[in-house]
């Protein structure tokens, strides 16, 4: 029998550079208010945000996608031939098919780079990184571009009193390479299908067939609602307080590193109040940097670790070397949980 012949990578991976885009259009609550009875006072108590920021139509996926990765490319200090994957994480990218990464992987001028899209959600972020540290271990890539893009405003119901406040736009993108040391720990993930319910697309695509158009739901000037993403706030809410905390516990522990060695949190930014009651649960020390980057980006999905990522970097709250527990969560309901050193 023949034998094959072994692949032969990195002995480790690590990120070596971050970039991020936000689009240029900051919509504050007040904007959100024009269709929903609520207020500023309950949206910001309720989730943190203040502001976000919706994509013109110049800030397709892809563009957004583009701008920060030549932003981490820059920053990890390749050049975009030396990439052999570009992994995607988006549920905003309307064409099924080709997947956005290959669009990306030829306009950033990569030598026919592997390209694909991944739909995790908000957890999309981790489980490229996973995808990319695997990569570059194995040997198929010595430098892998893992993105995490939304545009989640064309998602979003602004007439939904639940959801209509949540959703922003951007992109966040990181370089995975070589290491002679860990600096990407063992990944904690998992889905549970049975909860699919509490987070999805109110109407499938296919509903929008000839003929198929059934009771589709109207809005308040009688027109046919596009699709949207709808959640059950409460139940998400527990799910994400009590059990995402025990992921990013179990993810500590198989890094080996505890509570009081972490630098930095970046969980994904759904909600403020979920970040400050996943900190008191895993009981977290003063010292440790905690992103709270939804406040003026609100949720931006895939989008929302890499981009917090960027920003703790950029104003100094983090720096190169620190120790972070990186956490994402969502539809699925789906979760992926790790420690890196921060780039």
């Amino acid at each position: 029998m023949a034998k094959i012949k072994p692949s032969k990578g990195a002995p480790y991976a690590r990120i070596l550079g971050v970039g991020g885009y936000r689009p240029t259009r900051v919509v504050p609550n007040e904007v959100i208010l024009e269709k929903i009875d609520s207020s500023d006072e309950w949206i910001r108590s309720r989730s943190g945000i203040e502001t976000r920021h919706w994509a013109g139509p110049e800030e397709t996926v892809a563009a957004m996608a583009i701008e920060a990765s030549g932003k981490a490319i820059a920053d990890a200090g390749i050049g975009a031939e030396q990439i052999g994957a570009v992994v995607v994480s988006t549920v905003s990218h309307f064409s099924q098919t080709p997947a956005v990464a290959t669009e990306i992987a030829d306009k950033l001028g990569t030598d026919k780079a592997a390209a694909f899209d991944i739909s995790a959600g908000c957890a999309g972020f981790g489980y490229g990184l996973t995808l990319a540290k695997g990569m570059v271990v194995e040997g198929s890539a010595e430098y892998v571009l893992v993105i995490g893009v939304e545009r989640l405003s064309d998602l979003t119901d602004l007439e939904d009193r639940a959801t209509a406040f949540l959703f922003g736009d951007g992109a966040g993108a990181v370089i995975v390479g070589p290491s002679r040391e860990p600096a990407i720990g063992p990944t904690v993930w998992g889905s549970e299908g049975d909860k699919a319910e509490t987070i999805k697309q109110t109407i499938p695509w296919n509903r929008f067939r000839i003929g198929d158009l059934g009771e589709l739901p109207l809005d308040s000037e009688g027109n046919i609602k596009f699709p949207a993403i709808t959640q059950e706030g409460q139940a998400v809410f527990r799910w994400a307080v009590y059990e995402m905390a025990k992921v990013a516990q179990q993810a500590l522990d198989a890094a080996g590193i505890s509570a009081d060695e972490l630098d930095v949190f970046i969980p994904h930014q759904a909600n403020v109040r979920i970040i400050d009651s996943m900190v008191k649960t895993l009981k977290l020390p003063e010292h440790v940097t905690v992103a709270r980057d939804i406040r003026t980006t609100g949720n931006t999905s895939a989008a929302s670790i890499p981009l917090a990522m960027e920003r703790l970097l950029a104003t100094g709250e983090a720096k190169s070397g620190d120790t972070a527990l990186v956490i994402g969560f969502g539809a699925g309901l789906v979760y992926a949980a790790t420690v890196v050193t921060l780039p």
